[in-house]
């Protein structure tokens, strides 16, 4: 005798997963939020009038020009931040629709904990 599996009812079906490509996508950018320095540096480049010179970032850092260039770089990569050159200036901002997409990923799984606790109270 054969039995089969029951199935899953709380499965989510693949339409409603996130593609891979986006979970790669948003797994460099909380790794690049993770770093204590790279967060104050987005924090300050977006409260800095959102847009703050590269020397005003050394300012603000006891750390050395390198590697402060190092830490925008992966800003940069994971897409968080958009850099311009004007003359000998590298000027940075933080790019908007990045942190909206983050946003809608916590809010995505807030909705998964919401619906949780839902279930709990039913129970």
């Amino acid at each position: 005798m054969t039995e089969s599996s029951p199935s899953c009812s709380c499965a989510t079906a693949p339409e409603d997963r996130l593609p891979d490509s986006t979970i790669e996508n948003r797994v460099e950018q909380l790794k690049a939020l993770a770093s204590p320095v790279r967060l104050q540096m987005v924090d300050l480049i977006y409260y800095g009038g959102g847009e703050v010179c590269v020397c005003e970032l050394q300012e603000n850092f006891d750390l050395s020009q390198p590697t402060i260039s190092h830490h925008l770089k992966v800003l940069r990569e994971a897409g968080l931040i958009q850099s311009r050159q004007e003359g000998t200036f590298v000027y940075h901002r933080v790019d908007a629709s990045a942190f909206t997409d983050l946003s809608a990923l916590m809010d995505r799984l807030s909705t998964i904990r919401e619906a949780d606790e839902a279930a709990r109270a039913v129970a």
